[in-house]
Parts: C-alpha cells; structure tokens; sequence
C-alpha cells in the first residue's frame, strides 16, 4: 500500500516543474509559465477538500478512477496540443481540480490496516517516505524535459500517474475500505480545533520549506548542481527525523518540540551562505520535518469520525498548497527587495517561528495521544426499535 500511493503521488513532485518548462519553453516567458502554474496550484487547492469528500459519497475507487483519467487527459492536452497562453491556463488548471486524492484516501485507509499502537509510526513512516518524491522526483523531470524535451517530460508524468493511480486504485484494501458518508455540511470539519491547527500549522511549515526552495535556488543559481544537493540534504533529514522520532507518542507539546528543531535550523541558515553551513543547517532544520508532519495527520485522524477523515485530509492538503504558494511568493520578492538570498531565509524563519507561536499558545487544543487510541471515532446511527 505505502509503495503504491508513493508511486500514485510521486507526479506531484514532477508536474509543476514539467509544466514550467514545457510552458517556458512554448512561450518564451516565464511569467506566462508563472501564470499556468498559479491555475494549476488554484484548482488544487480547490478541489482537495471537494474530491475527498466525493469518496464518502461515491466510493474510493470511482473518484480516483474519474479524477485521475481527467489528470491524465489534462496533461496529455498541455503536452500534445498547439496552445495559448489561455489554453495552457484553462488546462493547467483542469489538471489542479482532478489532481487525484490520493494522499486523503491513503490516511484514511491506514487506521483500517493496523492497530491503534502502530498507527503513530505508521504515519511518521509514510511522512518520511515521502520525502523520496522530493528528493527524485524533480531529478528525473529535469533531466528528462532539458535532456529529451519538455513535451517528453509532461508525457513521463502522464505515464508515472496511469502506472501509479492504476496501481493504487487496484490494491485490495482501496476496494475493502468503505467511507460512510458524512452527515456534516461541508466545510464543518475544518472547524475542529485539532483540524484546524493541523491546517495551519502545515500552512506554516510548507510555507517555510517553499521559502527554503526559493533561496537555495537564487543562493546557487537555478541549473547548479549545489542548489540540487542541499536541498536533497534537507530533504534527507526530514527522512533521518521521520524514522528516527517516528515511535515517540504524541503529547500536547509533541508540535511545538518539532518546530524547534525546524526554526533553530532555519535561523542559523542566515549566519552565512557557505554551501556547506547551509547544507548543515537545512539537515537539523529537515529532522523536525516529517515528525511535525507526523502529528498532523495522527491529530486530525484522532479527532474526527471516520466518515469525515477524508475531507480533513483534503483540508490539510488544501492548507499546504496554500502555504506553499504564500511561501514562494513572500520569498521571491524578499529576495528581489533587499537584493539578495537572504531575504528567503529570513522568511522561511518567520514562517517557522509564526507556526512555534501557534503551537504553543494553542497547546490545549492538540489532543494528548500517549495513552489513547488515536484512530477516527466511529459513526454511529439512531437504531430502529420496534415496540413489543
């Protein structure tokens, strides 16, 4: 399981990129390319919540099954077709609203393959592991799209996403595990405590690793091979924390004691730009990562029934995206206001300390796992009964 929606998700680390410069390379403008993405981002930013709680309604399968035969199409019309600007937009921004939920439908399916005690590790596992998508996923688009072409590029995403959301969709428990539908109005989920500091907090911490990209990138030049590598190393220690904390129960502060890490790391990245301080700061600050990751997803598994676990996760996914698009954007002109890389590294800090504020102020509302089960509460109905 864990294998098959790492290969079904592995096409999120690889399309913004192949888009950017399949749509660079079309036009000749980077912004046009900007714009595209800005859609794509949109749309799936839009859809997570929506798509997931499609699940609970029509089942697992059907939703991937539509959504990814969308994507798939999508991309195939970005990559094959003689486009404008509007259509690459329109397009891009299909190819955001039927991103397949994947990530929603595989958190919602583990609670369901283990027990209680295993369910902490399990999700800190696949926080780490998916750190395997960052770390190669925009290796392999790179060298395919600027060493073969772009168009071969988007072509290899479309391929990954039949192999990977075929591969998925077909696994067992995807067919075992039954959503209920959810009673609530949309949109309620969200205003749990614990879901909404989940969505937060990752808004804030993908925010701060989104800054960290935008810096290393103008610190060693876009096509460096130092930019690569330090950010592998990044990526590295938050695969080094995620299986090294990931057996460590949950308790309130559980949050706030990983952000430190993230923010001590952070801030030392402003002491100096040497390739090597940078790629040891980014590892310290990449440990808390994944472990931070970790507490989102048990949190906000543990506080809600599981017919609504999907539509969390959509919330959380959403609250990412969006903080992933903030993060560049604070970013880049921070670096184009004071000249410099260093105006991203200032930004990823603040991202960072604004999410170590959060998790201490709201320290009472982070659910204490450490002697409890953190899997989703089950629905329960009124029962008919017939008078004797």
């Amino acid at each position: 399981m864990i294998a098959a929606q790492l290969t079904a998700r592995f096409p999120n680390g690889m399309a913004s990129l192949a888009i950017l410069l399949h749509v660079e390379q079309q036009t000749g403008s980077y912004g046009a390319a900007g714009l595209v993405l800005a859609a794509t981002s949109v749309g799936q930013a839009v859809a997570g919540p929506v798509t997931s709680r499609w699940m609970g309604a029509w089942g697992m399968r059907r939703v991937l099954t539509l959504t990814a035969a969308v994507c798939i199409s999508a991309m195939l019309c970005l990559a094959l077709l003689p486009l404008h600007l509007t259509g690459y937009m329109f397009f891009g921004l299909l190819a955001g609203l039927s991103t397949p939920p994947v990530q929603s439908a595989v958190r919602t399916i583990y609670p369901k393959l283990v027990n209680s005690s295993q369910l902490t590790p399990l999700f800190s596992l696949d926080a780490s592991l998916q750190e395997i998508i960052w770390i190669l996923a925009p290796v392999v688009i790179t060298l395919v799209s600027t060493q073969i072409g772009t168009t071969q590029g988007l072509l290899l995403v479309a391929a990954v996403l039949v192999v990977g959301c075929g591969w998925f969709i077909l696994s067992p428990e995807v067919g075992r595990v039954r959503i209920p539908r959810s009673r609530r109005a949309f949109g309620r989920v969200v205003l749990k405590p614990p879901v909404l500091l989940a969505t937060v907090t990752g808004f804030l911490l993908i925010g701060a690793c989104s800054a960290v990209e935008v810096g290393v990138v103008a610190t060693f030049e876009h096509g460096s091979l130092e930019a690569g590598l330090v950010l592998a190393v990044f990526a590295v220690g938050s695969l080094i924390g995620g299986l090294s904390l990931g057996h460590i129960p949950i308790g309130p502060w559980a949050m706030a004691r990983r952000l430190v890490i993230v923010t001590v790391g952070l801030s030392l990245t402003m002491v100096t730009l040497n390739v090597y301080w940078l790629g040891g700061t980014l590892l310290l600050a990449g440990i808390g990562i994944a472990p931070a990751l970790a507490v989102m997803f048990a949190i906000t598994t543990a506080s809600v029934k599981f017919s609504e676990t999907a539509e969390a996760f959509g919330w959380a996914g959403t609250g990412q995206l969006i903080g992933a698009a903030a993060g560049s954007a604070i970013a880049g002109f921070l670096v184009d206001s004071t000249g410099g890389p260093q105006g991203a590294y200032l930004a990823a800090t603040l991202f960072a300390i604004v999410g170590l504020i959060v998790a201490i102020v709201f320290v009472r509302a982070f659910p204490d796992l450490r002697h409890r089960d953190p899997s989703p509460y089950p629905d329960t109905e009124p029962v008919a009964v017939t008078p004797s």
